[in-house]
């Protein structure tokens, strides 16, 4: 016999029947469709719309479905009645090809759909459609939620990706492959819909201000107009030569920049554009053969990076740092020297200034 149900079962029932529907008893074979009311170690146990309880076990459970109490799931009958007077069930079969039959049809539809976080892995989100694993790629998780790591340390994208376990997000199905139960899905497309009205207003060539949400290697990312975001290279940040982003920016800064393209959803944006190239005076300011003062920013196997004002920087190569052929630079100098440096070499348009320290010691001598 089957199991008797439960009390919220039965009303269930009454209603049908006060309704006047008779409802009918799954045969061997059907599909039923039914809520979780129990999940033990290795067997589930659902409430067939107030008709029954089955039970599905062992191998005929999915390893990929996180179920828990209250999801509904559809089942294949494979017996009416086991040792315990249950169906018995799976998740297998009929059931996982109507799983696929409705995956086809939210294809067709390209509709946003709802999913839920189930684990993450350094490449990425899983989830699950219509109880089919699936796989949100990292490349297509929305800005908010993209896991933005200064160099790119897996692990540490890892660490975020998992906070993002137990929420649910929207999502549309970008690729599936039935052969390979393959079934990958993008949150960044449904962001991308959500944004084309609000991006339309936009143009190449448009100032737009807002504030600094993540600093990386490659440059900052700036979010205006509510949901917007935009990249700042790192060579769109200053007009100067600078080693990272976090070394002008932070985050929670304001900016102003401007819009320098615009890709699909993804938005270029130049802050250095905004303050006039200080290299288009450097002329006036600075003379080959002329004698300066520098400080070495940053040392290099081929030579030192030298500050001689705030905007302008210079290259002293390792060619022209003494008489004698220099084999190590850090012999030379250390960052934060100070030097009389000549200059050897000027090309605006490039953004380069030379210098030479071989030339300073030249003169030294002469003086002697």
């Amino acid at each position: 016999m089957t199991t008797k149900p439960n009390a919220a079962s039965e009303s269930e029932i009454a209603k049908l029947l006060e309704a006047g529907v008779s409802p009918a008893f799954p045969n061997v074979g059907e599909v039923v469709k039914g809520t979780v009311i129990s999940v033990g170690r290795n067997e589930v146990r659902l409430d067939i719309g107030g008709l029954a309880v089955g039970l599905i076990r062992g191998p005929e459970l999915d390893k990929h479905m996180d179920l828990r109490v209250g999801d509904e799931v559809e089942a294949t009958v494979l017996e009416l009645d086991n040792e315990f007077g249950e169906l018995e069930l799976s998740l297998k079969g009929a059931g996982r090809r109507r799983s696929w039959e409705k995956i086809r049809e939210l294809i067709k539809e390209n509709a946003p759909i709802q999913v839920k976080v189930l684990d993450a892995n350094k490449g990425g989100l899983v989830t699950r459609v219509e109880g089919i694993p699936a796989f949100i790629p990292v490349s297509q998780l929305s800005p908010a939620n993209y896991p933005r790591v200064a160099g790119g340390e897996k692990s540490k994208i890892q660490e975020k990706l998992k906070q993002l376990i137990g929420q649910t997000l929207d999502v549309k199905l970008l690729d599936v492959n039935e052969e390979e139960e393959k079934v990958v899905v993008s949150e960044k497309a449904v962001w991308e819909t959500k944004q084309e009205s609000v991006l339309a207003k936009y143009k190449v060539g448009d100032v737009v201000e807002g504030d600094v949400t993540a600093v990386t290697d490659f440059g900052s990312f700036v979010r205006f107009d509510a949901n917007l975001e935009g990249l700042v290279h790192i060579s769109e940040i200053a007009w100067q030569r600078i080693d990272h982003p976090s070394d002008v920016l932070k985050v929670g800064d304001h900016v102003r920049a401007e819009i320098i393209n615009i890709e699909g959803s993804k938005i270029f944006l130049s802050m250095k554009k905004l303050v006039e190239d200080p290299w288009k005076s450097v002329a006036s300011r600075y003379n080959i053969g002329q004698w300066v003062k520098g400080r070495v920013l940053k040392i290099n196997p081929f030579g030192l990076f030298v500050e001689l004002d705030p905007d302008i920087h210079g290259l002293a190569h390792i060619s022209e740092l003494g008489q004698k052929p220099v084999k190590d630079v850090n012999e030379v100098a250390r960052v934060g020297d100070e030097f009389e440096f000549r200059i050897i070499s000027i090309d605006p348009d490039n953004h380069r200034l030379g210098l030479s320290l071989r030339k300073e010691k030249e003169k030294e001598a002469a003086k002697a």
